[in-house]
């Protein structure tokens, strides 16, 4: 499947399953706008990739846990592109630990990220995708938001929130013909899941 002329907008580009996504998108022919929020070195290196093979390729940076950061990105890629059609929601980030032992901190910069962040570029995305009557919606979820493992509370909680979020949205998105899905991953090697990885 072909995507010249559609403009796609990936979270958590830099590294990972959002890397891979910035990549497919860009050699299916979208122009990619990949947001990272500290990794400045593998974005640019990602950039510079894709752009010496002809493809359209940036990067912007971002704490997915700013709203208002959000909202300016997409508002940027609307004036610029006068629409936009893909976001992918990849931004996610793991701090495990039994229940009992977990600070505030960690339960708070999980649920932050993960969900309160694809809420964000949800929002964000929503009034011109509805506007144009088109575009897809991919939010990244996890087989833990089902199968949580012990020490992932958080993780597995701003999964299934993820969930909850995605059948909601479907349904309001729906009529204006805006596709809304969530796809969920099992253990993949990443930069993310190689500390869990080491433990089996």
């Amino acid at each position: 499947m072909q995507l010249d002329g559609r403009i796609a907008l990936v979270t958590g580009g830099s590294r990972g399953i959002g890397r891979a996504c910035v990549v497919e998108l860009a050699r299916r022919g979208a122009a990619v706008t990949l947001v990272y929020r500290s990794n400045r070195e593998a974005a640019e290196a990602l950039v510079t990739e894709l752009t010496a093979e002809g493809l359209a390729v940036e990067a912007a940076e971002a704490d997915v846990r700013d709203g208002q950061r959000a909202q300016q990105i997409v508002d940027r890629l609307v004036e610029k592109h006068n629409r936009l059609d893909i976001l992918v929601n990849s931004a996610g980030i793991v701090s495990d630990g039994l229940l009992g032992a977990m600070t505030t901190e960690q339960w708070t910069s999980v649920i932050e990220t993960n969900l309160t962040g694809t809420y964000h570029y949800c929002r964000a995305v929503a009034q011109q995708m509805m506007y144009q009557r088109s575009g897809s919606i991919v939010n990244l979820s996890s087989t833990a938001a089902e199968y949580a493992s012990r020490g992932q509370v958080n993780y597995a909680a701003s999964k299934g929130g993820i969930n909850g979020l995605t059948r909601g949205m479907a349904k309001e998105f729906a009529p204006r013909k805006v596709r809304i899905n969530a796809v969920a991953p099992g253990m993949i090697e990443t930069d993310m899941s190689e500390a869990i990885r080491n433990l089996a």
